[in-house]
């Protein structure tokens, strides 16, 4: 039986000489697995090969078993056509970074149709977000993410906003004016950037925070070992040192 449903790629994975294992993030479905038989064969067939890269947004036929792992994708062509991401080497290492931080985070196959449209909309204003606006994407989507997955840090209380002393425990994702006992907090400078960062509910507001690249980088290293605390077996995100490489 085939279905509708759109996708966005996360991974996609040579096998033999012709064909790509794909990992679609779909709408109806999930997180699912594709075989894609093919698409690398020759000069006709490796254009459809560039649907498949990440984070590509595609409309899918696809057949689809519950049973089974590994599915199978009828038809595939683009929902929305990115001007920058795929060509632009800083917002596409942004992207790829992005997709793989959803990879690791999302285990079940289950369907979550707002994270979908969440990450959906998240790529499309990527794509046309202006240098410093893209800049603090990263750090933008690894705190509203958590939102979706189900260990996202909570709203710094009134009352501490104007505390002498602040800190985030990555623990416990709660802000407070007491030191946790253990080293896995932000203190009050990089614990204030984060409540701002998680009060912005659109990416186009995100050039309200002007942060230098020395602490973006801090702070997406401590954003990461906050997924790290909290997924089990979350590992190492490869592409980070290439996205640091990449903005510096």
């Amino acid at each position: 039986m085939t279905h509708k449903t759109k996708g966005i790629v996360l991974r996609a994975i040579r096998y033999g000489e012709t064909s790509l294992v794909v990992t679609v993030f779909t709408e109806v479905f999930g997180i699912q697995t594709y075989m894609v038989n093919g698409v690398r064969s020759s000069k006709k067939s490796g254009a459809k090969a560039v649907l498949y890269q990440p984070p590509s947004l595609l409309d899918m036929i696809v057949y689809h078993q519950d049973q089974k792992q590994m599915h199978r994708i009828k038809e595939a062509n683009w929902s929305f056509l990115y001007n920058n991401i795929l060509t632009d080497v800083i917002k596409n290492s942004i992207a790829v970074f992005i997709t793989e931080l959803i990879h690791k985070t999302l285990k079940q196959p289950e369907a979550n149709a707002d994270l979908f449209y969440f990450c959906e909309d998240m790529f499309q204003q990527l794509d046309e977000a202006p240098p410093e606006i893209a800049a603090n994407f990263p750090l933008y989507c690894c705190l509203h993410l958590t939102h979706f997955f189900g260990f996202q840090i909570n709203d710094v209380p009134p009352e501490l906003a104007t505390a002498e002393h602040l800190y985030l425990d990555l623990v416990e994702g709660n802000f407070t004016d007491i030191a946790p006992t253990h080293p896995h907090f932000l203190e009050k400078e990089d614990a204030l950037i984060s409540s701002e960062l998680l009060r912005i509910m659109q990416p186009h507001e995100l050039n309200q925070i002007k942060l230098n690249k020395q602490k973006r980088r801090q702070l997406l290293h401590k954003y990461i070992e906050y997924y790290s605390l909290h997924i089990t077996d979350f590992g190492q995100i490869k592409t980070l040192r290439v996205l640091e490489e990449v903005l510096g």
